[in-house]
């Protein structure tokens, strides 16, 4: 049996390891927290952890799906039918993870409060036994047994990593920041709304985060300033101490110069400004880089082109999170029992960057390459069938689709809406 290493026990990961158990594959799961669930798992604490690492989950109390669960679902695996409401509280989410866990029995698989500290790969010719579908090479994973304090070094035919990508804040640097006597703190320390009654909150970044939280804090601000600078103002009804205003350019003593040259006070300023891809654990030889907001050298944003017995999961934005996952997880399953095969390194490279020039002639931004918003569908079709797997039923993308749209013109109220599946390809809104 090839031995798996699988880096981080949130959605991605449970979804690793149970499709390469399934596969007769021998996965290691190691988590550096204490529980499973990744970026679901809820913490009150920010800053660091009890081992002094940074805390990995960026949810906050209040927080609810902004997707429907009937589409959150993995695919052989759904809600539980007792749950009427489609926008889930986080600790649902939590709890189906953990109940995944235990159905597809992946608790001996895993180990908690493990910190892999490093991934280096072996020269070719060393270890024994049968490489993962032949792939090379295999991998030296250093771990960290957080609560024993030892730290061991295996050898694993492949790796799998699935560490996430929403614990690093990205923070843009403001001109004359320092000067600026408010509070500062990014979207991942946020938990609740309570410590801003009374202020006045400018909050940097109109995607779901920077909506939800701008709205949320409402409740108990005095006035709200949605910061940003998309083409145009949002179209739904919002809260009347709420208002959209162009992106901060400059920080002053009480507040902020904007795109437009007006000024605005804010007591605090919230930057909902995204995340980095970190992999603090890659050794240089694994050749992995992240630069403009894109992983590289990956072919089609999954394997390590230079070293393909390394995939990744999850690397993508914009996308229905654990059906996509479970797509990538069984075309990478496949891959590793050598039921699929990869194309040499250099045809990967050139197939990679014939779509790297491709986005970029479409006119999207070099940091956009992960984006996928509309164009995944497509691609978990190509991914199918490649592994000769059968696709998604088309109304996931549908309800999908059809809850955007509803989204993003009642975002004071979609969440009030219920689904459910009526068939393959039909659902129906429940009164």
């Amino acid at each position: 049996m090839s031995r798996v290493g699988v880096i981080g026990a949130g959605g991605a990961g449970l979804c690793a390891a149970k499709h390469l158990l399934a596969a007769g594959l021998q996965p290691q799961v190691w988590e550096a927290t204490s529980g499973l669930g990744g970026t679901w798992r809820h913490s009150t604490r920010t800053g660091t952890d009890l081992y002094g690492l940074p805390i990995f989950s960026s949810m906050y109390n209040n927080l609810r799906t902004n997707l429907p669960k009937e589409v959150m679902a993995f695919p052989d695996f759904p809600f539980p039918s007792e749950d009427d409401t489609s926008f889930v509280h986080h600790t649902t989410v939590s709890n189906y993870l953990n109940r995944y866990a235990t159905h597809f029995n992946l608790l001996p698989h895993i180990k908690t409060e493990h910190h892999v500290q490093k991934v280096a790969p072996l020269p070719n010719n060393s270890g024994s036994g049968n490489t993962a579908a032949g792939l090379l090479p295999r991998w030296a994973i250093t771990v960290r047994d957080l609560k024993q304090q030892i730290t061991t070094t295996d050898v694993y035919d492949a790796v799998v990593v699935c560490n996430g990508h929403y614990s690093k804040p990205s923070i843009p640097s403001l001109p004359g920041v320092e000067e600026y006597q408010g509070r500062q703190i990014h979207s991942h320390d946020y938990r609740e709304p309570k410590p801003f009654t009374g202020q006045t909150v400018l909050v940097l970044g109109a995607g779901a985060s920077g909506i939800d939280i701008a709205i949320e804090l409402c409740s108990t601000a005095k006035q709200v300033y949605l910061s940003h600078n998309q083409k145009n103002n949002i179209a739904s009804d919002l809260p009347k101490n709420l208002h959209q205003v162009k992106g901060a350019s400059e920080a002053t003593r009480d507040g902020f110069i904007l795109t437009d040259a007006t000024r605005v006070q804010a007591d605090v300023i919230i930057y909902c400004t995204g995340y980095e891809y970190t992999f603090s654990f890659l050794c240089e030889s694994c050749g992995v880089g992240v630069s403009r907001g894109q992983v590289t050298p990956l072919y089609r944003h999954i394997h390590n082109v230079l070293l393909p017995s390394m995939a990744f999961i999850g690397i993508p934005v914009q996308i229905c999170p654990f059906p996509f996952f479970d797509t990538q997880v069984r075309y990478v399953t496949k891959v590793l029992t050598g039921k699929v095969s990869l194309p040499s390194p250099k045809d990967m490279e050139a197939i990679t960057q014939q779509e790297f020039l491709q986005h970029m002639k479409e006119g999207h931004a070099p940091e956009d390459f992960h984006l996928m918003s509309s164009s995944q569908w497509e691609y978990m079709r190509e991914l199918t069938d490649a592994a000769g797997e059968e696709p998604l039923p088309s109304v996931i993308k549908t309800l999908f689709t059809d809850v955007r749209k509803v989204r993003n013109n009642n975002l004071l109220t979609y969440k009030q809406n219920k689904y459910r599946f009526t068939g393959p390809e039909t659902y129906e809104v429940v009164q």
